[in-house]
């Protein structure tokens, strides 16, 4: 059973998802919030599977959120998804830099929400090849983070070529295909990389990819 928190301060749009979402018979939502401090509070409470957060909220936005959750090792096994009106802009990219396994535009159609929140569940992240291609354009113009590079040097050939693969969008079992080993080695290559990058979810090693000049704009396209 895939456990979910809704945290939204729109309780149209969360009455919209929860209907959705009790239709399934793999996933409950175990909790609701209005706000971003009680949407905290619910996590610690409930421990869900997968906390659907909107962006903008009062009392704490839904990036704040992201960035106390990823740094509270108990709250180690929730996979964050934004939710946000307008896509790829700001506020989501700066979440997904906080910890967020992804983001959910909130006009997306029934099936590809539920679709999501399924993947999330899993600990893949959210992150289609086209929403990486933005996200790294987003990153031509700003200046490398100090310190991202320091655990590049410790990845083996093979743990770096696994994520630059991540970084084209590839899921494990086309890495596994492109690499020519099984899903579970793929798994592990990517494993290790984000232990040694500190990275807390595929989303934040693309992040790293860029980050550190692993992987330059321009060389995500096969």
């Amino acid at each position: 059973m895939i456990r979910v928190l809704l945290v939204d301060d729109q309780p149209l749009i969360r009455s919209g998802f929860r209907a959705l979402l009790d239709l399934e018979d793999d996933i409950e939502v175990v909790a609701e919030g209005a706000d971003g401090e009680e949407g905290l509070a619910l996590a610690r409470a409930h421990l869900p599977d997968v906390a659907l957060v909107d962006v903008q909220m009062p009392v704490l936005d839904g990036i704040e959120v992201t960035r106390r959750i990823a740094a509270d090792p108990a709250l180690s096994r929730i996979r964050v998804v934004i939710l946000t009106n307008y896509g790829l802009d700001e506020y989501v990219f700066d979440a997904l830099r906080a910890g967020a396994a992804g983001f959910l535009v909130k006009d997306i159609v029934p099936d590809d929400f539920l679709h999501a929140v399924r993947v999330a569940a899993r600990g893949d992240a959210l992150l289609a090849p086209s929403i990486t291609r933005k996200l790294i354009n987003r990153y031509v113009d700003r200046p490398l983070s100090t310190g991202t590079a320091r655990g590049l040097d410790e990845l083996t050939n093979r743990e770096r070529e696994a994520v630059v693969l991540v970084a084209q969008g590839l899921s494990n079992d086309q890495i596994a295909d492109h690499m020519v080993i099984s899903p579970m080695t793929a798994k592990t290559h990517v494993n290790r990389a984000m232990t040694k990058l500190h990275a807390r979810d595929r989303a934040q090693l693309v992040i790293h990819a860029y980050e550190s000049g692993l992987v330059t704009p321009g060389s995500h396209e096969h």
